[in-house]
C-alpha cells in the first residue's frame, strides 16, 4: 500500500499538484511549458470538456477532429517534469481506493511541443526539431534506477568528448518512443539529440555576472556526433520526459520550434508563428490527418 505521505491526494480525490482525477485526462497528452500556451492549442479543439489549474500546472481536455486530447502546462525544468509524469502515471496506473498499483497498466502517449535554441548553423530559426534522444545534463533522473532504459554508449562518448566534470553528475541518454516518432515524423523535421539542462543561464553556457565551470561546453556539444546523431538543440525538459516515460512504460516524443540559433546568434522575427505552425502540424498528425 502506498502511504498518504508518498501519494498525496487533495480532499476532492485529485492528485496534489495537477489537481486532476483519472477521468479528467485523455491517453494522448500534449505538454507545453507555458500555461498561456495551453489555450493556444485548445482553441483549435471542437469542444473542451474539462479545465483546471493549480500553480503553473494548467490542463484542458477536449476533442480535436474526433480525437480526445489533453493539453497540460508543465512549467520549466526537469524538477517539474518529475512531478507531472509521476502524477499522470498515478492517475492511470494506481487505484486511489486501494492505493495499490493496478494489475493492468496503461501507456500514455505524451508529446511535448516546446521552443528551443538550435546549436547547429544549418538548423535555422523557425524550423522544427524532433528529439531522437534526450541527453540529460541535469542529474534529476539519476535519483531513479535507469540502467535498463539509458544508452550507456552515448553517455560515455559524450563524457569523453566534453571532458565532463564528474562533480556535476553523470549525463544520461534516453531514446524517444519509436511508435510516436513514426506518427509524427516527416521531411519537415530535423532530427537529432536534444540536450536538457537543469537551468537557463550557467547550465546553458550563458554568462552574466557569474563565471561558469566549462566555458567551452556549448562548442563541444556543437561538434559532438554519435552514430551520425548530432546535438541539435538545448532546452530544459526533454531528457527528463523521455527517462520517466520509459521507466513507467509511457510513449514520449519531444518536438521543438526553433526560435533562436545559438551558433549564428539569430532569433526568430516571429516566434509565435513558428510555434503555431508546429501546433497545427502536431494536432493533425495526432488526429490521423
Amino acid at each position: 500500500m502506498i502511504q498518504n505521505s508518498e501519494l498525496i491526494l487533495n480532499p476532492d480525490g485529485s492528485v496534489y499538484h495537477l489537481n486532476l482525477r483519472p477521468e479528467h485526462i485523455a491517453h494522448d497528452i500534449i505538454f507545453v511549458g507555458d500555461q498561456n500556451r495551453v489555450e493556444k492549442i485548445t482553441q483549435f479543439f471542437d469542444s473542451i470538456e474539462y479545465s483546471t489549474q493549480k500553480r503553473e500546472f494548467k490542463t484542458q481536455t477536449g476533442i480535436y477532429k474526433g480525437k480526445r486530447i489533453s493539453v497540460m502546462s508543465t512549467g520549466i525544468g526537469p524538477d517539474n517534469i518529475d512531478i507531472v509524469i509521476n502524477e499522470l502515471d498515478a492517475l492511470v496506473n494506481i487505484d486511489f481506493e486501494t492505493r495499490q498499483p493496478k494489475e493492468n497498466l496503461t501507456s500514455l502517449n505524451i508529446i511535448r511541443i516546446g521552443t528551443s535554441g538550435s546549436l547547429q548553423t544549418d538548423i535555422p530559426v523557425d524550423s522544427f526539431v524532433m528529439s531522437k534522444f534526450g541527453l540529460g545534463l541535469d542529474n534529476m533522473l539519476r535519483s531513479y534506477l535507469i540502467d535498463d532504459v539509458s544508452n550507456a554508449d552515448i553517455e560515455e562518448a559524450f563524457i569523453k568528448h566534453t571532458n565532463w566534470d564528474a562533480r556535476k553528475g553523470k549525463p544520461y541518454a534516453i531514446a524517444c518512443s519509436e511508435k510516436l516518432a513514426k506518427i509524427i515524423e516527416s521531411d519537415q523535421m530535423f532530427k537529432g539529440i536534444t540536450a536538457t539542462a537543469g537551468g537557463f543561464y550557467g547550465p546553458q553556457g550563458r554568462v552574466l555576472r557569474l563565471n561558469i565551470q566549462d566555458e567551452e561546453l556549448n562548442s563541444k556539444m556543437d561538434n559532438f556526433n554519435f552514430d551520425e546523431q548530432r546535438i541539435t538543440n538545448l532546452e530544459m525538459e526533454t531528457a527528463a520526459i523521455y527517462g520517466l516515460s520509459a521507466l513507467l512504460g509511457h510513449n514520449a516524443l519531444s518536438l521543438n520550434a526553433i526560435i533562436a540559433n545559438r551558433a549564428s546568434g539569430t532569433f526568430s522575427e516571429d516566434p509565435y508563428k513558428a510555434v503555431d505552425a508546429l501546433i497545427a502540424y502536431t494536432l493533425d498528425k495526432l488526429a490521423g490527418n
